[in-house]
This record gives structure tokens, sequence and C-alpha cells, in this order.
């Protein structure tokens, strides 16, 4: 979903660093047949904190205080609830809420001695929500509940920093998308795809480029009285 919301704020004028694992930001910025200078692309694993910090300091010093912070990141080991055990998750919690914290602590910090900023983070409809077990067939198991524990910290994480820099100007929100599979589950198992349609109200999952929108106005001065929000964008999937 990051990579749509990518393209919109460089069309929009933005100048983006585009962060992932291992060499996935410069490969993406490589298949672009647009301008591709507004772009930055950057190598990170957010898990190691150490080297978040340096990487944050790095670029601050570089580029200054950013005006948006955009976090996509997760983790989850993608077990059912029997086979996980205490290892695996700490690890999730590593990766999808610890992380998360330091890294939005860092920028939000330095957006308050600025006294401007927003932050977007990314939760779920899991993080408010139990997976609805007839959907998940065979071959498919069920959203992991790690990855809902952690999403719903999101959320929760999303009200406090909101309160917390209110009077610095700096905003924090989060969005919870609804069913947005990959295109490789997509190819793979279409009956999930279709028991997935079949429980959102609009008979469809939803597309990367339906979430770009909702990030960028968020990231704007348009969303300039929005803060603490949790911005469902699920096809009407929580409703029920």
């Amino acid at each position: 979903m990051g990579q749509p919301l990518v393209l919109l704020l460089a069309e929009l004028g933005a100048k983006v660093l585009c962060v992932d694992l291992s060499q996935n930001a410069s490969f993406f910025i490589e298949s672009l047949s647009i301008s591709r200078s507004s772009i930055t692309p950057e190598s990170l694993d957010i898990r190691d904190t150490g080297q978040l910090k340096t990487f944050i300091s790095r670029y601050v010093e570089k580029t200054g205080i950013p005006d948006g912070l955009v976090n996509l990141t997760f983790a989850t080991t993608a077990k059912k609830m029997e086979d996980l055990n205490e290892d695996d998750f700490n690890y999730a919690n590593n990766g999808g809420i610890t992380s998360s914290f330091i890294l939005s602590k860092e920028i939000g910090t330095l957006m308050a001695k600025k006294g401007k900023g927003s932050i977007v983070l990314f939760a779920s409809m899991y993080g408010m929500n139990a997976p609805y077990p007839d959907v998940y067939k065979e071959p498919m198991n069920k959203n992991p509940i790690e990855y809902g524990v952690g999403k719903a910290g999101i959320i929760q994480m999303t009200r406090y920093m909101a309160v917390h820099w209110g009077k610095q100007n700096v905003r924090c929100n989060c969005i919870s998308p609804g069913p947005f599979p990959n295109k490789k589950i997509q190819k793979e198992n279409p009956d999930f795809i279709q028991r997935l349609s079949d429980k959102s109200p609009m008979c469809r999952i939803g597309q990367s480029t339906e979430i770009a929108g909702v990030a960028a106005f968020l990231l704007s001065d348009a969303a300039s009285y929005i803060t603490g929000h949790n911005l469902i964008v699920d096809g009407g999937w929580t409703c029920w």
C-alpha cells in the first residue's frame, strides 16, 4: 500500500524519502517510468532501534525536520495461535509496536520543537475486530493474534501521541485498512478473495490506490484540525 502513496505525494509536490527493507525501495524507484527526482530510496530495518536513531539523525541533519511521517511497517509470524510461543509474540511486538513507537517518538519530538508536523500510523480493522472464521477456510490461516494485538496498540499509541504533542501543533492519526490482500494472495487464492468480497458491504476488496489519498489528506493542512483519529478504510466491513 505504500507505493501508490509515495507516487501520489510526489505528484502533489512533496519530497519523499521512501524507506523499506533491503533494496526494496531502490527497486521500486528504478521501476518507475516517471521522473524520480523528488523520491529518495533508502534501506532500513526499524527493528534495529539503534540504527534507526542514527538514520533519523543523519537525515535530519541533511534535510531538516520532516513535515510528515507515514509508517506502514508491521511484524507477524503468520502462525496459528496454538503454535505461537512467547518468543514469537515478543518478536512481533518488537517489530510492530516497539519500533513504531521509537520511530514516532523520535520524529514527533523533533516536530514538536519545530511547532508543526503530521504523523500517520497504520493500524487495521483487526485492531478492532477479530477475524471472521468462515472467511478463512483452508488453506488460509486466520489473521494471527499478534498482528491484531499490535494494531490495537497502534490505535492507542495514536491517541496518546495526539494528546502529548497537541499543544505543539503536531498531529497524530492512524488509518485502519480493511481487506486489502496483496496481489500474490489475490492471484493464488481466488476463493478466499471472493469470501472477503462477500463479507464486505461494497462486495469487493480494497485497492491499494484507495489508501493513498486518505494518507495524503491526513498529512496535509486540509486535515489541520484532525488528530487522535483512527480513520477506517474498509468498504464498510466493520459496520456489520
